[in-house]
């Protein structure tokens, strides 16, 4: 890889500098803890990676963490897995998400903006949204849920879904929640691992103009956890409650000043699931703590949020980016909740609402941007997005093309952020830095307290070359356990089964000599021809720029006789044919921007490209099909978007056999 210094696509202004939260950080920590006054970011993280103690004991200073019992230090073990952060502290999450709300200038101005899909916000204040969690948490605790108890939502990105996640935490029971989208076997896969107390349960949902009746799965659900105590109805689309479940009103309407449980930092707050494609998703348990100061420390310091901002992050509560986008509360910043289709009445919607809401931050996945440069969308012609400091996106990395993209047609001087982290850590490795250029197709930089590095397969690091992405020391925010593993075995065998001690996140990364990062894709399902190892990621990239590819999936599969055939599946936009031309242009695109060891053996015309419910290419399983893994043992059906698409797949293996 070159180590040329093109130019960058974007360079913060000396007054964006000097302005960003981070700069100022830097300043104080200098003052008071030792950390570089000099040097710019690239200092300070390294003093934050060489004194991770330090570094972390400063982001709680700086943020004015409420510890309600004092911690005997920060770290009081550092190995991985089972690093034990500030010992002997106890607080509560719930407090700091709310905490905005204690200034009487601020009662009455939007904690939340929600918006569905006639595109109209209604705000939800700190006051009522304070009042609303108060008056939860006390019926939870009447309904005798008790701290470490579990509470399931089955909810939309709606206010109630945030307020419930609150109650919960205010209470120190354990949230967990997933997309009413999800059919029932995909949520009882995951709810039933954690045997929920409580659940709360909407009777549906609006989605592209239609209404999605959830009664029949609420009800399969109520019957397959006979954990629950109680459930609460959430009449989005306007039904009475079922037979033995409350209505919401019914918990929320006190004016009850919430009362905070306080609770070890290594408390559970909630549970993620991993997309779980091949067996049971794993539940992974991240602490109250933990996440507190670790979005602290990626919305406040590396995505600049503070009161006068509004995030808006297009996300359901089935994906780890609600659990970030609720935590936008932490820094006393408006968060916006969307409800609704990204691409409804039509693909550039997602620019509308943060036109609408005045989004400072806007979030949204790459594969979004991709399709409004296909869609010929124009956000800043149609659209005053005049508010936006910074575009991010996450999901899978963001192609050159979506940079100039962002740049062309939202504003040339567009801070950029393309993050790269995962639901195991609820949090980024790498990416937003506003004191940092942006370069095409890059992450600005790993994270404050994060040493990222790409290591070879011996464990040393690597600069300018592709090598796995390794985190050699622990983040607040990494599981404290998976639900269900008694003896760690799972957790341990997730990530520190290559390297010992050392957390090895499955990606394919380089880490340019001049910071910057480049993600490639997944190791676990990596190209290796003729040993040379490739990311697929960097496939899609070329080959979805042709108008006519919609989108693509490439696997490589090693032959039992030695040899190995990678074949390249493609979907193709509407009125577009795979014949000798595009097959052609294909194969040449590939070449010429990568390599002819990228060109694939075959390409084979697809109906569509299988995703995780969280709309992430399925690579594994799908390789798993083509080796002649029967559809059942390859994969989760509750997993997947599509099992009809995976049959199409699994009769490509038939057929070669």
């Amino acid at each position: 890889m070159s180590t040329a210094n093109p130019q960058p696509l974007w360079q913060p202004d000396p007054q964006q500098i000097a302005a960003a939260q981070v700069t100022r950080f830097q300043a104080w920590a200098s003052e008071h803890y030792g950390a570089p006054a000099d040097g710019g970011y690239e200092a300070l993280h390294r003093w934050s990676v060489a004194e991770l103690e330090t570094f972390w004991e400063a982001v709680t200073d700086w943020f004015d963490v409420r510890f309600t019992h004092p911690y005997a230090r920060v770290l009081g073990d550092r190995s991985m897995p089972g690093a034990q952060w500030f010992p002997e502290a106890t607080l509560n999450y719930a407090e700091h998400a709310l905490r905005a709300g204690d200034d009487p200038a601020r009662a009455d101005t939007p904690a939340i903006l929600h918006v569905d899909e006639s595109h109209e916000p209604r705000p939800v204040t700190w006051a009522e949204l304070r009042r609303q969690v108060g008056s939860l948490a006390a019926e939870l605790r009447g309904l005798g849920v008790r701290p470490g108890d579990r509470v399931s939502g089955y909810l939309p990105n709606i206010p109630e879904a945030v307020v419930a996640l609150l109650a919960t935490a205010t209470v120190g029971a354990v949230w967990t929640s997933c997309a009413p989208d999800f059919g029932a076997r995909s949520v009882l896969d995951r709810f039933q691992q954690v045997e929920p107390v409580v659940l709360f349960a909407v009777d549906g949902y609006r989605y592209g103009g239609k209404q999605h009746d959830r009664a029949d799965t609420v009800a399969e659900l109520r019957s397959e956890l006979p954990s629950l105590r109680a459930v609460v109805h959430i009449p989005l689309l306007g039904t009475e409650a079922p037979e033995g479940a409350v209505e919401w009103s019914a918990l929320t309407s006190a004016d009850v000043a919430p009362v905070y449980e306080a609770v070890p930092f290594d408390h559970p707050l909630w549970v993620l699931y991993s997309s779980g494609t091949t067996g049971l998703p794993k539940a992974i348990v991240q602490s109250q703590g933990g996440i507190l100061v670790e979005h602290l420390k990626q919305l406040g310091l590396h995505c600049d949020l503070g009161p006068d901002d509004r995030f808006f992050w297009y996300t359901s509560t089935g994906w780890m980016m609600w659990n970030f986008l609720v935590s936008g509360l932490l820094t006393g910043t408006t968060i916006v909740t969307y409800d609704g289709s990204p691409g409804y009445p039509e693909t550039g919607a997602q620019w509308a609402v943060a036109e609408r809401t005045g989004a400072t931050l806007f979030g949204t996945s790459a594969a979004y941007v991709m399709a409004c440069g296909k869609a010929d969308v124009h956000p800043s012609r149609d659209h005053d997005l005049s508010r936006i400091k910074c575009v991010a996106t996450t999901g899978s990395p963001l192609p050159p093309d979506g940079f100039r993209w962002l740049h062309d047609e939202v504003r040339a001087d567009l801070w950029i952020a393309s993050v790269s982290g995962g639901t195991d850590v609820c949090s980024c490795f790498a990416g937003a830095v506003a004191t940092l250029p942006v370069h095409i197709g890059e992450l600005q930089a790993p994270a404050l307290g994060t040493d990222l590095q790409a290591w070879d397969p011996e464990g040393n690091p690597l600069i300018d070359e592709v090598g796995e992405l390794v985190v050699t020391n622990p983040m607040p925010s990494m599981p404290i356990r998976f639900w269900n593993d008694p003896d760690g075995s799972r957790y341990h065998d997730s990530y520190f089964d290559t390297y010992p001690g050392v957390w090895r996140h499955g990606d394919w990364i380089t880490l340019t000599s001049r910071g910057s990062v480049v993600i490639h894709g997944r190791s676990d399902s990596t190209l290796n021809r003729q040993g040379v190892r490739m990311g697929s990621a960097d496939i899609y990239e070329a080959v979805e720029r042709l108008p006519e590819i919609r989108e693509s999936l490439v696997i490589g599969l090693e032959l039992p006789d030695g040899g190995y055939w990678m074949p390249l599946f493609v979907h193709l936009a509407p009125g577009a044919v795979l014949d000798d031309d595009l097959r052609s242009r294909i194969k040449r695109t590939i070449r010429e921007q990568l390599s002819p060891r990228h060109v694939p053996d075959e390409i084979i015309e697809a109906p569509g490209v299988p995703h995780t419910l969280t709309g992430k290419r399925i690579e594994v399983p799908v390789k798993r099909l083509l080796q002649g893994t029967p559809l059942e043992k390859a994969v989760n059906p509750g997993s997947v978007d599509s099992l009809e698409l995976l049959r199409f797949y699994e009769d490509i293996a038939r057929k070669r056999s």
